[in-house]
């Protein structure tokens, strides 16, 4: 099956379950983590994954990566399905395939100096580099990401969060990558330092030309740096658009739900805006409920949204919305202004 043109990453059918065991003689419990994502990626922009935690965005950013199989599904890069790649093969597309972890600590390896982490992949992925073009590779990218090249042989232990933050995302640069994943990169993070990462972010797309998918349950975060944006609800995706149709006019209720959390820095705007808060916990991914899965959180449920599944369908300017009540939802007028604050 060929690839659109002009996409560099196209997800068909994809579907994700575990085997969760419930206890030492029971029998064991199917969750599905993922079911029925279908979307595209261009090439140059950034696409922004939002929604609750247990919604599904770190699985996915890992089945895209295959750091995770899918069930069933296809994962096309560059018109190449990766969930039919041998390991070898796909072992050769990880240069071009990175990721960005949550926690910057975590995520580095408290034994090797920075020098060492930052080249490591080249030795896997880059063998025919000499130690020489290693080296100088290792500086150029620390310089990009803002650390000072004498800071090569130090250990992790001796950088604050966003310094260790630079570090990995200069680990994920090293290859030279045509797509990022970023991993909630930031919600570790202090909002100043936050900042400061995602404008780094910015100029190194930029710089590189990289396509990124930026992964956060903050959608004020994901719309500072996305072009189109995601919204994952119990594993299923239930609105796509750009950024500027996700904030002005948010046609699922889980995605107004969302815009009315985040919080407004203007006291009166925020004593204006009516929050739409969400009922309840996440329902599990175990025993989903029937028919939308929203429904039993959705101020807007009718009766044969427990009936009936909604799809995934295609409205105006090809945005994605998957709720049966959409079209008579409405914004109240003196509220669209608040709500896109």
């Amino acid at each position: 099956m060929n690839q659109s043109p002009g996409n560099l990453l196209e997800i068909r059918d994809l579907k994700k379950t575990f085997s969760i065991a419930t206890g030492l003689f029971s029998r064991k419990l199917t969750l599905t983590a993922l079911e029925d994502i279908n979307f595209n990626v261009r090439q140059g922009e950034t696409l922004g994954i939002v929604g609750e935690s247990g919604c599904g965005k770190s699985t996915l950013g890992r089945c895209i990566l295959q750091l995770l199989s899918p069930d069933q599904g296809q994962v096309l890069w560059l018109g190449q399905d990766l969930t039919r790649l041998p390991a070898e093969e796909m072992r050769k597309r990880r240069a071009d395939l990175q990721i960005i972890f949550q926690d910057p600590l975590a995520s580095l390896n408290p034994r090797m100096t920075v020098g060492e982490i930052i080249e490591d992949p080249l030795r896997t992925l880059k063998p025919d580099l000499s130690k020489t073009e290693r080296r100088a590779r290792v500086v150029r990218i620390m310089e990009s990401v803002g650390l000072l090249p004498e800071m090569i042989n130090r250990y992790p232990h001796e950088f604050s969060g966003g310094q260790a933050q630079r570090i990995g995302i200069a680990r994920a640069l090293i290859t030279e990558p045509k797509l990022i994943v970023c991993d909630e990169p930031v919600s570790a993070l202090d909002v100043s330092i936050q900042a400061q990462i995602l404008n780094l972010l910015a100029e190194l797309k930029d710089e590189f030309g990289l396509t990124l998918i930026f992964i956060s349950h903050n959608l004020s975060v994901v719309r500072h740096v996305s072009d189109r944006i995601l919204v994952l609800y119990l594993g299923r995706i239930v609105e796509l658009a750009t950024g500027d149709e996700i904030y002005d006019d948010p046609k699922h209720p889980y995605t107004r739900a969302l815009l009315t959390a985040v919080p407004i820095p203007d006291p009166k705007l925020a004593r204006q805006r009516r929050i739409d808060a969400l009922k309840g916990e996440i329902p599990s991914p175990i025993n989903p409920p029937s028919g939308c899965t929203f429904r039993t959180r959705c101020r807007f449920a009718k009766p044969q949204c427990a009936e009936q599944r909604p799809p995934l369908e295609t409205i105006e300017n090809g945005r994605l919305v998957a709720c049966l009540r959409w079209r008579e939802i409405e914004i109240p007028a003196d509220q669209e202004a608040v709500l896109g604050a």
